[in-house]
């Protein structure tokens, strides 16, 4: 019995060769995929992208130029997926200005209808592994920027109202209780509020 992958697993073919093209949707369809549609140019991929919203992209073109990459790079800030590329015809500078586009996977030769299951699946691999370290990082920045404003708001507290650190913290922590707030969206209220008071203070 085959394996098959999910149907929800919903997928977009440009490929400019059509007896190529056939061979590999019917590769696709055969081991679960849910072809949405097979298209021979990449002009109006953007469009279709953004119409039939496909879980990945898989471009195999003799020829790729830099409209597709154009395309995918505008597709990925809005909202990225599993991308896989194939072509034979891509030097050095063009595969990595394709993986900067949005490109998960490149491989330079030409689509194999036998080994597009597994580029696909390497592709979803990929993407996914990066997006947990993005989300990892993007954490950390968050947390480095959350730990810089309490800091502000502590320090602001303790020389305005003239108490220690431990109760300008403590006060901090109340207010974000009592607002349902974050510790750091808290933080930013209390700078705000208390560089105002500073600036009413001081003489026109």
């Amino acid at each position: 019995m085959k394996s098959k992958v999910s149907p929800l697993v919903r997928v977009i073919l440009v490929d400019d060769d059509r007896a190529r093209a056939s061979a590999v949707e019917s590769r696709l369809r055969e081991v679960g995929f849910d072809v949405l549609l097979v298209i021979s140019t990449a002009a109006g991929l953007l469009y279709q992208m953004a119409q039939q919203e496909p879980d990945v992209v898989i471009i195999a073109l003799d020829s790729p130029d830099r409209d597709v990459l154009e395309s995918l790079s505008i597709a990925s800030s809005h909202n990225p997926r599993p991308v896989v590329m194939f072509s034979e015809a891509g030097d050095q500078d063009f595969i990595g200005d394709a993986i900067r586009a949005g490109v998960t996977a490149y491989q330079a030769e030409d689509i194999s209808p036998a080994r597009v299951r597994a580029a696909v699946d390497i592709a979803i691999a990929q993407f996914s592994a990066f997006n947990e370290l993005k989300q990892q990082l993007d954490d950390t920045r968050r947390q480095l920027a959350d730990r810089k404003t309490i800091d502000k708001a502590k320090g602001l507290l303790m020389d305005l109202h003239g108490v220690a650190e431990d109760e300008a913290y403590a006060t901090l922590r109340k207010l974000a209780m009592d607002k349902n707030k974050t510790l750091g969206e808290t933080a930013g209220d209390v700078i705000a509020i208390l560089e105002k008071a500073v600036s009413g203070r001081r003489p026109a």
